[in-house]
């Protein structure tokens, strides 16, 4: 009896204390409100603060989720062009989202219509996007019918882009970012269609959350908690964030696909392709002998032959061909190389963190003017000032440069990227790197490539704003909060 009296008595006590924390008891309310203060959140009566705690990013448009964790980056065999520089060595990438295709013709198509149709009088602006159809031109080839065809007939709407610089994706994606966003602004009714939007007065992720975008208000503007119209604001979670060029290691990371070869946390199998084993061709009942991407399979051998085409591609194939790895990517092996953000560097692997690597880190602030207002261009882009340029680290530092003869001391405060690595204007015959800041890496092979390139470990290296034909990209995007979710 005295036992049941004493758990009683702590039943009733336990009660008593969480009765406290109920409004009605005179504590506080758990629900909808702040742990810190107990103040409930979009409440106008003490303030309005407004807050979603139960936000969960959700996939722009093509894009695939990417969940992220550790592998091995790197040669998964013989370094046959004894470049020793893809060393393989074990990272860490977060979760992240990255298109399920190539950018297609039709995709880059309107994104070249839409700046005919914003910026009607500028043919520079026009110009800057356009690819360069000419790099289909070859000497001792007929390739003229691909430099009319290949971008703009609807045959190859479906088609990779190719002839576009490192610096024309990159303008691509942000210009993607900015039309994803303001499509989902028109969605809720935040916003509607300006088709009259021209100049600086144009929607961009950036100058909208500033307050300098004045466009066409919609019907259904988001509230306060007094139930006044408000602008959105980054907090609120309605906005994506930026469309971009992967890293090296994220589509290193995506191109394997290696959520398939796992039990638990062991990898029962490494990948060489994006696909498992070390053929070439499908060993699935279904499509057994059919090749698993587009490439040369020999010397002179682009497609097979009449009735029995080995790959069913003369040139690029559409960006949905073939079958896609584990991660539901299409051609992350063959069809066109594919440009990524990183700065090449033939030792990266050995310097980057173990989390994220990446090499091209430029740190940017927002430029001002005197009243302290920011600033924008012609065509209404924010203007940015660099902080910081990390893509040349240690490489610019007289310590790490053995020049014979050279004044240490006196030259110490000029040296950089150019002087560590030997630059030649070509024309004098002399011995050149070829390694810039401006030289981007590109991976994945292509149609006009071996077996050997479509290792994603392998990597190649272009000038940031040279194009090829058998070069295009694809975009990613951060993932926001957990690397899958609780």
């Amino acid at each position: 009896m005295k036992f049941k009296a004493i758990l009683l008595v702590g039943l009733a006590a336990l009660f008593a204390s969480c009765s406290m924390f109920k409004k009605d008891g005179g504590g506080f309310s758990s629900k909808n409100a702040s742990n810190s203060t107990g103040w409930e959140y979009n409440n106008p009566d003490n303030g309005g603060f407004q807050a979603d705690a139960d936000y969960a990013q959700f996939a722009g448009p093509g894009l695939k989720f990417i969940q992220g964790g550790t592998f091995t980056m790197g040669r998964v065999e013989q370094d046959v062009m004894y470049d020793w520089n893809n060393i393989p060595r074990r990272v860490t990438v977060a979760s992240f989202y990255m298109d399920e295709t190539e950018v297609a013709n039709i995709d880059y198509r309107e994104y070249l219509f839409w700046i005919q149709r914003v910026y009607p009088d500028s043919k520079e602006k026009y110009m800057e996007a356009l690819p360069d159809t000419l790099v289909w031109r070859e000497e001792l080839a007929y390739n003229e019918p691909y430099l009319d065809n290949y971008l703009r007939h609807p045959a190859y709407s479906k088609y990779p882009v190719v002839g576009v610089s490192w610096e024309q994706a990159s303008a691509y994606c942000k210009w993607r970012t900015d039309r994803v966003n303001e499509q989902l602004l028109v969605n809720r009714g935040v916003l509607a269609h300006d088709a009259s939007q021209a100049g600086q007065n144009v929607f961009t992720t950036e100058t909208y959350l500033a307050g300098m975008y004045e466009g066409t208000q919609g019907d259904k503007p988001v509230e306060d908690a007094s139930g006044n119209a408000r602008k959105i604001r980054w907090e609120d979670g309605i906005l994506l964030p930026d469309y971009r060029l992967p890293t090296e290691a994220e589509w290193e990371y995506a191109a394997y696909g290696l959520i398939g070869n796992t039990d638990g946390e062991l990898l029962t199998e490494r990948k060489l392709y994006p696909w498992n084993g070390s053929y070439l061709r499908d060993d699935s009942r279904r499509d057994r002998g059919r090749l698993n991407a587009n490439f040369v399979r020999g010397r002179g051998d682009m497609m097979g032959m009449a009735g029995a085409l080995n790959d069913n591609a003369d040139i690029t194939a559409p960006v949905n061909s073939y079958n896609p790895n584990d991660f539901g990517l299409y051609c992350m092996a063959g069809n066109v190389n594919e440009w990524v953000a990183d700065v090449y560097r033939p030792l990266s692997q050995e310097e980057v963190n173990e989390f994220q690597p990446f090499r091209g880190t430029v740190y940017t602030t927002y430029r001002r003017d005197d009243s302290g207002n920011l600033m924008r261009d012609e065509f209404g882009e924010l203007l940015v000032d660099t902080v910081a340029d990390y893509r040349n680290f240690e490489d610019g530092d007289y310590q790490s440069q053995i020049i014979e003869g050279q004044d240490w001391n006196a030259e110490k405060d000029k040296l950089n990227t150019d002087n560590m690595y030997i630059q030649s204007d070509g024309n004098d015959g002399s011995f050149t790197s070829l390694i810039t800041d401006e030289i981007r890496v590109y991976k994945g092979g292509s149609w006009k490539d071996r077996p050997y390139w479509m290792v994603p470990g392998t990597r190649r290296y272009k000038d940031q704003k040279e194009s090829a034909n058998d070069l295009g990209f694809r975009c990613a995007m951060t993932r926001v909060g957990s690397p899958e979710g609780f």
